[in-house]
């Protein structure tokens, strides 16, 4: 089985896709650093969704998820965006936490499993 490597930089990639599993890793705002949660992760799910389809997938494929929040008090900022991205009937296994993240303007870092 091959291992494709996509957004490949000196400490990690972006996304690894091995046989028909695609392993994204923690991704985080790069425009909206300076907002709120809500839209940090509106950024985030658009990333994860581009990243999916150069991977061969979309978000109905998402089989889990990892949350983390650098305020557990920001959950339900979080999932007015989530809410309103994720298909019905297409929810992911989830696990959402809080921990101290890379820099102190990143607020939402999701990393993900998903099928091709």
């Amino acid at each position: 089985m091959t291992i494709q490597r996509m957004g490949t930089g000196k400490r990690m990639s972006a996304a690894v896709v091995h046989g028909s599993t695609i392993y994204l890793a923690g991704q985080v705002a790069e425009q909206t650093t300076e907002r709120g949660v809500t839209e940090q992760t509106a950024e985030i799910l658009s990333i994860i969704d581009s990243l999916l389809k150069e991977a061969g997938s979309d978000k109905t494929k998402i089989l889990s998820t990892t949350i983390y929040l650098s305020d557990i008090k920001t959950f339900a900022e979080m999932n007015l965006a989530w809410d309103a991205w994720v298909p019905q009937g297409h929810t992911p296994a989830r696990a959402t936490v809080e921990a101290k993240l890379a820099a102190p303007h990143y607020k939402v870092e999701i990393a993900l499993i998903a099928a091709k």
